[in-house]
């Protein structure tokens, strides 16, 4: 009996230990789960607020919120087309930024005559450094610039890994991704200061949020831009200029014609002219988007992600586009 009660006392000093442990697991897991639907819940208002009502309360008036000229670079095909197309249907005169005259001209010329806006073009190879701003800032000196859309980016010839990309690749990653956004914003922003208005929207990329094995340099030139957003927006704020960071996911361009995986999923790879529609209706709401509920979706699920599971994913998606 002696050693069946000194069992028993044994087993109820381990229960009581034991319920203190449970006890304070069962508050660990409320916490967690508290802050998990929270988390949750925020997330599905912040969707609902950008990509839901404003297709319902209507266009914002974007001439007189941030005024009457927009600057769009690389807008002679893809996204930047798409964006300035998007602009110029809301009123925005557009001044388009692109390499190629003839293309430039042409756009500026559908613009104009089927959105009823004035344009202007400027030619500017963005790949040949800094020997080109000051003509852009001559061009510019005189206009009240209310949106600038740093659309301009490069990527490589297809998915590839980095010992085989070339320098020359390489350093038109760094002029065209990173110094043309940070150059182009050093030309405008002051008189944006001036007024006490205006946007700038530079376009990053989904690829940025998690290390994307074979877009190594793009997306490390992405992150740039993505951080230099989100900063540049709470140095400016309180001047009345908002910065947006614009990440798409894939879209149907002609950056991605490689591949003809991209055309054949209309769902998840969306046209420019889609993807823009619904981009430009998030300027002024959210500094840091995807600019598509679609492209959302996938960001919420990459975030869930470990980063080796996303990377491993990311690596193998690639070597099928590389093919």
């Amino acid at each position: 009996m002696a050693a069946v009660d000194r069992f028993s006392l044994l087993y109820r000093e381990i229960s009581c230990s034991c319920s203190f442990y449970i006890e304070a697991l069962a508050i660990v897991g409320a916490w967690y789960t508290v802050r998990k639907c929270m988390s949750l819940a925020f997330d599905t208002y912040s969707g609902v607020r950008v990509h839901v009502i404003p297709k319902l309360t209507g266009e914002i008036d974007l001439v007189k919120k941030y005024g009457k000229w927009a600057v769009v670079t690389g807008s002679t095909d893809g996204l930047g087309k798409a964006y300035a197309e998007e602009l110029a249907k809301r009123g925005v005169n557009i001044i388009l930024v692109s390499r190629n005259k003839e293309k430039l001209e042409a756009v500026s010329r559908s613009i104009s005559e089927t959105y009823q806006v004035e344009t202007d073009i400027i030619v500017a190879d963005f790949s040949k450094g800094r020997e080109l701003y000051p003509a852009i800032k001559e061009a510019l000196k005189d206009r009240e610039i209310g949106i600038l859309v740093n659309n301009v980016g490069v990527f490589y010839a297809h998915t590839d890994y980095f010992t085989n990309v070339s320098e020359d690749t390489l350093w038109d990653l760094i002029h065209v991704n990173i110094a043309s956004a940070t150059m182009m914003t050093q030309i405008v922003l002051p008189g944006m200061v001036k007024k006490k208005k205006g946007a700038i929207v530079n376009l990053s990329s989904l690829a940025c949020c998690q290390p994307t094995p074979m877009f190594t340099a793009y997306g490390a030139s992405k992150a740039y831009v993505d951080y230099f957003s989100r900063a540049l927006h709470y140095e400016y704020a309180s001047k009345g200029i908002f910065v947006q960071s614009l990440m798409p996911s894939v879209c149907n361009t002609k950056m991605l014609a490689f591949s003809s995986t991209v055309s054949k999923i209309p769902f998840l790879f969306p046209t420019a002219e889609e993807y823009a529609s619904h981009a430009v209706s998030t300027l002024g709401l959210s500094i840091r988007t995807t600019g598509y509920w679609k492209h959302a979706i996938q960001f919420t699920l990459g975030e869930c992600l470990p980063e080796w599971m996303w990377a491993w994913f990311a690596l193998y998606l690639s070597r099928i586009l590389r093919k």
